[in-house]
């Protein structure tokens, strides 16, 4: 018996389902790489747009820089959310976030930018 309830947790952690949303370019990104591409004080906003596409968010600082946005997140369900009935309240997912945030300055030229990385833990119940 055990050995068919451990059975049918290995196959329905195997057959759990990730998610990712957000730009694509920076899934294998990390600030290293990142560095590589964008250099402040050189890099353009022609330049950024060859390597990450359109941002996802674009916004202005009081002085009139563009701000451009780039997420990318990627989800892994928690096991315990394939557990019948225990998943529905504690179940949860991992989220491996990352945010790349670029000031371009009057003249289309990279002024700052970071790249920061994160993990959270979403959680279902409690």
């Amino acid at each position: 018996m055990f050995r068919r309830i451990l059975l049918s947790a290995v196959v329905a952690v195997s057959l759990q389902a990730c998610a990712s949303a957000g730009n694509q370019v920076l899934a294998k990104a990390d600030a290293g790489s990142v560095d590589k591409v964008i250099v402040d004080g050189k890099t353009t906003k022609a330049d950024v747009t060859a390597a990450y596409g359109d941002p996802n968010e674009h916004s202005f600082t009081d002085g009139g820089n563009d701000i451009w946005k780039y997420t990318y997140a990627y989800a892994t369900p928690k096991a315990v959310n394939f557990v019948p009935v225990v998943g529905i309240f504690a179940g949860g997912a991992d989220v491996d976030k990352k945010v790349l945030v670029i000031m371009f300055d009057k003249s289309d030229v990279v002024m700052r930018h970071t790249m920061s990385v994160s993990h959270e833990e979403v959680k279902r119940g409690s």
